[in-house]
């Protein structure tokens, strides 16, 4: 007869589970950290034989076909990764800051991330939430073609102070400032109700643009208040950040009292809807055009976390979101508030 299983052991085994599972990622890291390591001195030796004796291409090619020969059924000896190699190295070798960070991340991300950034800044914002979210090659491939950096640099949220810390970066990735929904066939006049209605219609498509992590619950939420009736014109969850994420469309120009309904949503769903496991509900709302000046005013102080985000309909060229940055100094510091 199997014996009865106590609380203690219960949590006796958990203890040794957990333990388990740190030594094999503290064991991958250290794999990792030596691979890369490798890959940081094969790409210095090759930069310096370049310079030392005027190697030119051919020599990679030699030296990938003599180390395939060598070391058979081994991968990551093609030519084409020595030269990642020693893109590798010249990228990161006088960086102080971003050499130590590149030992944390895999090869495979650190060559995505290397191949497709254009500056140090970009990189180490792609470094630093690889390592800190755990991201999967898709997800910074995803995270990358969407723009990340711009979203989280150029969205006008309250979220550095509305939303936990533990789960304020990725709240921050989860709103664009701009979304593009060329999918709809909606021509430049257009009322809310049309947008809600062609969005729902194209739901898949619409929690694509979303960013991936989104669910559609409905749309006309209704909320019984008192007798009286109030409508979301969506509802979503966001299964990283497991709250739930109502969204207000307006065609036209962003209005500061749009925040104020907002906070009246979010304070009911929290009180009615979440559930206890849950975190707070979030509010995006998303307009036609907007002041961002209006927008700052708005949010500024405001205890729910809420966004507010643009729309187009057309596949023009996507603005130029840089203007929108921060300054350089507050752009450094939510740097660091990453690592």
């Amino acid at each position: 007869m199997k014996p009865t299983v106590s609380a203690e052991y219960k949590t006796f085994f958990k203890e040794i589970k957990e333990r388990i599972y740190k030594a094999q990622y503290d064991a991958l890291k250290a794999v990792n950290k030596e691979l890369i390591n490798l890959y940081w001195e094969m790409g210095r030796s090759i930069v310096a034989k370049q310079d030392e004796l005027g190697w030119g291409k051919a020599i990679v090619e030699t030296l990938a076909n003599d180390l395939q020969k060598e070391f058979p059924g081994i991968q990551g000896f093609s030519s084409a990764n020595l030269w990642r190699m020693r893109n590798f190295y010249l990228t990161y070798h006088l960086n102080e800051k971003l050499a130590p960070l590149v030992r944390e991340i895999s090869w495979t991300k650190n060559v995505l991330i290397v191949e497709r950034c254009k500056d140090e800044f970009q990189r180490e914002f792609y470094i630093k939430m690889t390592k800190k979210f755990g991201w999967t090659k898709d997800v910074l491939i995803n995270q990358l073609e969407a723009g990340a950096l711009e979203r989280y640099m150029a969205n006008q949220t309250n979220f550095d102070k509305a939303v936990p810390e533990k789960y304020r970066h990725q709240a921050k990735l989860a709103v664009k400032d701009e979304y593009s929904f060329d999918f709809l066939e909606l021509g430049e006049e257009h009322s809310e109700k049309d947008l809600e209605r062609t969005l729902v219609e194209n739901v898949r498509k619409f929690l694509v643009e979303m960013g991936g992590y989104f669910a559609f619950v409905g749309n006309q939420y209704r909320l019984e208040i008192e007798g009286s009736e109030f409508f979301i014109d969506l509802l979503l969850y966001h299964r990283q950040l497991r709250c739930l994420v109502a969204i207000e469309l307006k065609i036209g120009d962003f209005k500061p009292e749009y925040a104020g309904k907002m906070q009246f949503y979010l304070s009911a769903l929290n009180d009615m809807v979440r559930l206890p496991e849950e975190n707070p509900s979030i509010g995006i709302i998303l307009c036609k055009e907007k002041s961002r000046t209006f927008v700052e005013y708005a949010l500024k102080d405001s205890k729910k976390p809420i966004g507010v985000s643009t729309y187009k309909l057309t596949s023009r060229l996507p603005r130029d979101l840089k203007k929108y940055f921060p300054e350089p100094e507050e752009m450094i510091k939510r740097l660091e508030e990453l690592t």
